[in-house]
Order: structure tokens, then C-alpha cells, then sequence
């Protein structure tokens, strides 16, 4: 059992055949050979679209226990007007999670760029009627300025137990690759300061990697010696890497995984990728 949670954007990729996955393996088998190697998953599925109660049902048949599913809540929500007319729906949503039980642990709120500080008030008042652990990123650049304006919403995650999510896209940004995979996601992806909160006990980053994976080595450095210090401190952070087309997303985490282990010396070792499907039953 790793002391920490590792993943990436999703399981669902079918590029990960002859990788992640074995050559071959159908859809339906995805979410558990994933689950072989890693622990955690960014929920960013919930984000665009709810899955009906029988999908649910089949990824808490899919999920071992200490799977963790980092379910964001739906943009109809986290990019209403008002957030305070959303308790409803979000309660909805947490029931339609429920068989999943302890593995949604914590939700995410992904707020837009437009949402600024004139809306703490709002936030105050959802995150009071929001029963459950809660990670939550902005995107406003006020809450970057090391202001007035940040001090408020730290304090205010602090006081409600809920985790400011760490995004970083700097190795991204470096990259000066013109492909469409490299424009798609510097276009898709916000380009703000770094913050590495920890004011949980489950810190949350979100690293935006290089396609070229020994370039994002740098730029992983800060974050190994941060997650390293996490653990010690008796932390339990969730880490997931992503690349520009996520097609070497697994591989990115192998890599964070591996240099990780420099730091902490007996960390268990991720399971091999490509694992038989016999494996499974």
C-alpha cells in the first residue's frame, strides 16, 4: 500500500494498449488494470457529464477499497452563477456517488477564471452546506498576488477543512514543441503561479508535464522533495501527472513514482504496466 495516492487524468485511454494495458485489452477491462498499478484517479470524467447509477455501480464493482476517485463536481455546478443555488444539486450528485462509498475521498470543485473574490461570500456559504472533504482550485489571478485577496481564500479553505488543489504547468509551458497536442493543452490550460498548499491533511497537485518525459525533471524536483516532507509529516498528498496528449501520462507517474523512491527509500514499487487480463480474475 503506497503512503500516498498517484495516478492520472483518467483510465480510459485506449493508447495505453501496449503500455499501461496489455495489446488487445477491451474498454470494459480498463478501470481495473489501472487500478492494478495506480491508486488514485482524477475524476474529471464528473466534470463534463454525471454517468448513470449503473455505471457507478460497475466502477464500485471495479475499484479495490483503497481506490481513491477524486470526483469533480459537474461544471453546471462549480461554473453556475451561483453557487449558492447548486446545494441541491450537489447533494444529488454525492448520492449518485454514494456506492462508491469512502473511495470519493475528496470531491473537487474546479472553479472558472471568473470567479473572483467579490464571490467568497458565495463560497462561504456553499462550503458550509458541503458535508463532505472537498479539494477546490481557482483560477482567478487575484488569488495569486499573495494580497489581501489570497490571504482571504486560505484562510477561508482553512477554517472549512477544504484543500486549495496545487496546478502546475510550468514543465507545459516550456515547451517549445509546435505540435497539436502541445498548442491544444497550453491553450486548454491556465498559466498561474505556482501555490503548493497543504492546509489538509490530503494535499492535491496537479502536475501539467513535458512530452518529453526527462525534460520534466526540474520541474518534478520541488515536487518530490514536497511530497517526500508530506509523508514524513503524516500526510496522505494525491499526485497526478498529465502530458500534453496523456499518451506517456502513465509513464510520467512511473518516473515521479521512481524518483520518489530516491527520496523515501522503501516505498513499495508500482505493479509492472501491461499486466495479464488473467490477472484480473
Amino acid at each position: 500500500m503506497l503512503p500516498y495516492c498517484l495516478g492520472c487524468p483518467s483510465w480510459s485511454e485506449a493508447a495505453w494498449r501496449g503500455g499501461l494495458y496489455p495489446d488487445g485489452a477491451p474498454a470494459a477491462d480498463y478501470l481495473a488494470l489501472y487500478a492494478r498499478v495506480f491508486n488514485a484517479v482524477e475524476g474529471n470524467i464528473t466534470f463534463y457529464a454525471r454517468p448513470s447509477a449503473a455505471t457507478v455501480q460497475r466502477w464500485a464493482q471495479r475499484m479495490p477499497a483503497h481506490f481513491r476517485f477524486c470526483a469533480k463536481l459537474p461544471r453546471e455546478i462549480s461554473h453556475s452563477a451561483d453557487l449558492r443555488l447548486q446545494v441541491t444539486a450537489s447533494r444529488a450528485f454525492v448520492e449518485l456517488l454514494a456506492p462508491l462509498g469512502g473511495r470519493v475521498a475528496p470531491f473537487w470543485l474546479q472553479l472558472p477564471a471568473s470567479f473572483g473574490p467579490a464571490r467568497l461570500g458565495e463560497l462561504t456559504d456553499f462550503l458550509a452546506r458541503f458535508e463532505r472533504p472537498l479539494a477546490m482550485e481557482v483560477r482567478h489571478p487575484a488569488f495569486f498576488q499573495r494580497g489581501a485577496e489570497e490571504r482571504a481564500l486560505n484562510r477561508l479553505l482553512r477554517d472549512a477543512g477544504v484543500e486549495r488543489l496545487c496546478l502546475d504547468a510550468r514543465a507545459l509551458f516550456s515547451c517549445r514543441d509546435d505540435t497539436p497536442a502541445v498548442r491544444h493543452a497550453q491553450a486548454k490550460k491556465p498559466r498561474l503561479p505556482v501555490r503548493p498548499a497543504a492546509l489538509t491533511a490530503f494535499p492535491q497537485v496537479r502536475f501539467i508535464g513535458h512530452p518529453c518525459l526527462e525534460a520534466n525533471d526540474p520541474f518534478m524536483a520541488p515536487w518530490l522533495d514536497k511530497v517526500a516532507a508530506w509523508i514524513e509529516e503524516g500526510r496522505q498528498p494525491c499526485v497526478f501527472l498529465h502530458t500534453p496528449d496523456n499518451r506517456l501520462a502513465p509513464e510520467l507517474a512511473r518516473r515521479f513514482h521512481a524518483q520518489l523512491t530516491v527520496r523515501l527509500p522503501g516505498l513499495p514499487a508500482l505493479a509492472a504496466f501491461g499486466g495479464s487480463q488473467l490477472d484480473l480474475l
